[in-house]
């Protein structure tokens, strides 16, 4: 691990001001992702600010009947919280099957988020890696590519993003609020959060430099019955080759997001109104364009087979 400074922020603009006062400089909550990265030398921040101190630790009911989550609440909190148990219960489903106990004591909604990906070449500093150096390549594709992006890829990176959160979170449209280094203060539609790879892998986020994640909040309750399904290669504590967050309401309708095939949680609202004709459509009209390697071409049957088994549950749940 390289050196480099410290200093704890109090203030969420201050924070964001910091970031930018110093080149180089990263937010720090939990750490679950960062200080791996820093001992492995992908990340080599100079300067770390602490955000601890901001108290974004709390989940607040809004005015439109929603929640706002801080961007500091844990993950066993979130995941424990009777009101998202009751009323988004894919979202607290989502964060159990994501971590261990120890982990999800420690990481924070908006670290969470901002995880980065799992791919064994962003990993393993000896391989080029555009996400990690721009413009040196990637060596994962025509490399080993199981657990990699079947949609969404580019010549550039077949990266995936490794969350299963942010996966819920798409499906109950979600947005994510943050504050700049001059105060300013705007909501990104958790769509727009993550990037695709596109010529620019490294660029993951909307996020402006400095910019800070101060809370995410989630919509008036759909209702309807939340399931969450992890496919993954042993039973515990894995990252998703396929996850499905999936709100299904009585007459049928509902929203599908799926993890663990893109760079970022995938969603197509067109495949969403084709779920009365079955999982084999849907999961057609959501990978229409996939471009699988020959490495993860079982993902695209795991696709249709892992929301046949979500929506399976959803009617034997409601």
């Amino acid at each position: 691990m390289r050196p480099f400074t410290y200093e704890r922020a109090t203030k969420p603009a201050d924070a964001a001001a910091a970031a930018v006062r110093n080149p180089g400089a990263k937010f720090i909550a939990g750490g679950t992702n960062l200080l791996d990265l820093m001992k492995l030398e992908i990340e080599v921040p100079r300067h770390l600010i602490d955000v601890n101190g901001l108290g974004l630790d709390t989940i607040q009911p809004t005015a439109e009947g929603g929640l706002r989550i801080g961007a500091l609440v844990t993950n066993t909190d979130l995941a424990a919280d009777q009101r998202v148990r009751r009323d988004y219960g894919v979202l607290s489903r989502a964060i159990v099957a994501g971590a261990s106990g120890q982990l999800r004591n420690k990481a924070t909604t908006a670290g969470n988020l901002l995880q980065r990906t799992r791919c064994p070449y962003f990993y393993d500093t000896n391989q080029a890696c555009n996400k990690r150096r721009p413009g040196s390549g990637c060596a994962a594709i025509g490399g080993y590519s199981r657990q990699l992006a079947v949609i969404g890829s580019s010549s550039a990176c077949i990266a995936t993003y490794p969350g299963d959160m942010a996966v819920a979170m798409r499906a109950l449209d979600a947005a994510v609020e943050t504050v700049a280094p001059n105060g300013a203060v705007r909501t990104i539609p958790i769509a727009d959060f993550h990037r695709l790879p596109g010529d620019t892998p490294h660029i993951e986020t909307a996020l402006a430099p400095g910019e800070l994640i101060i809370a995410v909040t989630l919509p008036r309750p759909l209702g309807g019955t939340h399931v969450y399904r992890k496919v993954r290669d042993r039973a515990s504590y894995a990252f998703a080759l396929v996850s499905v967050a999936a709100v299904i309401q009585r007459d049928g309708s509902g929203r599908v997001a799926v993890g663990g095939i893109a760079h970022k949680p995938w969603r197509v609202e067109a495949a969403e109104r084709r779920l009365a004709e079955g999982s084999k459509v849907v999961a057609a009209t959501l990978l229409a364009g996939a471009k699988p390697t020959q490495d993860n071409a079982f993902k695209v049957p795991l696709v249709e087979r892992t929301l046949a088994a979500a929506l399976h549950d959803a009617r034997n749940m409601a």
